[in-house]
């Protein structure tokens, strides 16, 4: 079950940050709205991770994570924008 918990927190802060890391791929750098989109999935793996149970160690693991599916989703943008 824990193992399951922490695929379940993993998937998630990545998932969750695909759509976000495309937004800011259109947002001017330093700006406010920059600034939300890489810090909005933030409280939402912090709740998930109390709701589970996981304890702080995982998290250097949730930020790689949270890493990645901000640079798939800017990549993603990207490929999109040069394909139109």
């Amino acid at each position: 079950m824990y193992s399951t918990s922490i695929t379940v927190l993993l998937v998630l802060a990545f998932g969750a940050n695909v759509p976000l890391g495309w937004w800011r791929r259109y947002q001017r750098r330093f700006s406010p709205a920059w600034f939300f989109a890489i810090h909005a999935s933030i409280p939402v793996l912090i709740a998930t991770r109390f709701v589970f149970g996981i304890s702080y160690w995982i998290i250097p693991a949730e930020m790689v994570a949270a890493i990645a599916g901000q640079i798939a989703g800017s990549r993603l943008a990207a490929r999109t924008q040069t394909a139109s």
